[in-house]
């Protein structure tokens, strides 16, 4: 690989290179493209490189969508800089690679590690926007087809212990959208990346009965090897968070604290907050939103230990919280007279900074922004948008890692 270095010193520099110079790396000579798109080399630099950590990252990606046409965005924002003043939108547009079929916009069922999971009815895409490269999925063994209508819940998450990523199809059969004892437990398939292909499991036996989902269409939070679901028990008048193992495939209720504002019914999403699981509860007056709560899950599993971490006054500024800046900030969608705009919102000082983005409501999605390798290693496959051809494509991927 070298006349002059240790192949052990190579790879310890390579680990702490940035993708976009491991991209351009490849073009050096075979044995260096061999290394460098290599299943090995991909999970030692995610897990060497202090840049594929999270918890690292100053960036945020986000998603906006406009109307007429529908049309997704994928943008970056770097902490600190989150002033509409001092940001350049232009130096920080990614280029998302579909096209719908239904010139809808494609359900983002979530990301983890900077890796995203998109879909379309039931098209299934994974889409790495660091390489810039996105595969498609095989279709799912349960469908109309197979098994009439059905309701899908769906998420997206890590399993640390296989060191894989999964998406998981919760299928809620015909007749019902709670379960109860006489009905049949939901099926659900799981797509594990490293296999390739999707299983129907039997985690379905150990869904509780008398559950039923909230906020289907809003990602989940992924953490611990596990996603989390908000839901409701509609028996005992209580929301709950449902977890289920990627590892050991079972459903898992971790309950909430006591209190008015977790009933059943109630508007709860997950999310993670420096590491922890975190509860955004929306609260209602008049049928409009009056505050948001948000809690932390200080030890995971321990129920004594949820702690309000800040609640913030909505007082019809704030449409939805999407995330949450390094620092605390809060990324938020407002509703202002001319449409729905991004801004980030401090929750001591209560200021509130316009981050320039318009869009539609209820698509709007934020993350930690990551780089890693992921993806390097599968085939392509034609899913960018036509009229571009493969050379032409290369060639794009290349000067936008680039610039």
């Amino acid at each position: 690989m070298s006349d002059y270095l240790p192949h052990e010193v190579l790879l310890e520099i390579l680990h702490r290179l940035p993708v976009k110079s491991l991209i351009r790396f490849r073009c050096v000579s075979k044995p260096w493209n061999s290394l460098i798109a290599s299943p090995a080399f991909i999970d030692s630099h995610f897990t060497q490189s202090p840049l594929s950590l999270p918890s690292n990252s100053n960036t945020l990606i986000v998603r906006s969508c406009n109307d007429r046409p529908n049309i997704e965005y994928y943008r970056l924002i770097h902490n600190g800089n989150d002033s509409s003043s001092s940001f350049d939108q232009s130096q920080n547009n990614i280029e998302f690679p579909l096209i719908s079929r239904f010139l809808d916009y494609f359900k983002l069922i979530g990301s983890v590690n900077g890796l995203f999971s998109i879909c379309e009815q039931d098209r299934f895409f994974l889409w790495n926007p660091s390489i810039r490269k996105c595969i498609t999925l095989p279709k799912p063994r349960i469908g109309v087809k197979t098994h009439g209508p059905i309701s899908c819940r769906l998420g997206f998450g890590f399993d640390p212990r296989t060191n894989d990523y999964k998406v998981v199809r919760i299928v809620i059969l015909p007749s019902t959208t709670v379960m109860n004892k006489a009905d049949k437990p939901p099926l659900v398939e799981v797509y594990s990346l490293r296999k390739g292909c999707w299983r129907i499991t039997r985690g379905g036996e150990s869904f509780p009965s008398g559950i039923s989902f909230n906020n289907w269409l809003r990602p989940v939070a992924t953490l611990n090897g596990a996603v989390h679901f908000g839901a409701n028990d509609w028996g005992n008048n209580r929301s709950l968070v449902l977890s289920f193992d990627l590892g050991d495939e079972v459903f898992r209720a971790i309950s909430l604290p006591n209190g008015k504002e977790f009933q059943a019914g109630a508007d709860i999403g997950t999310s993670v907050f420096k590491g922890l699981l975190t509860l955004i509860c929306y609260d209602y007056e008049c049928m409009k939103i009056k505050c948001c709560s948000v809690w932390v899950m200080k030890e995971y599993g321990a129920v004594d230990s949820w702690t309000k971490q800040f609640t913030v006054d909505l007082n019809s500024r704030f449409f939805r919280v999407l995330g949450f800046w390094k620092n605390g900030h809060i990324l938020a969608e407002t509703k202002l007279s001319l449409g729905w705009n991004l801004c980030s919102y401090d929750p001591e000082s209560q200021q509130v900074k316009n981050l320039g983005f318009h869009g539609s409501p209820f698509h709007s999605f934020a993350d930690n922004y990551v780089e890693n390798l992921i993806l390097l290693d599968k085939p392509n496959d034609a899913v960018s948008k036509r009229g571009v051809t493969k050379k032409r494509k290369c060639r794009s991927i290349l000067m936008s890692l680039t610039n």
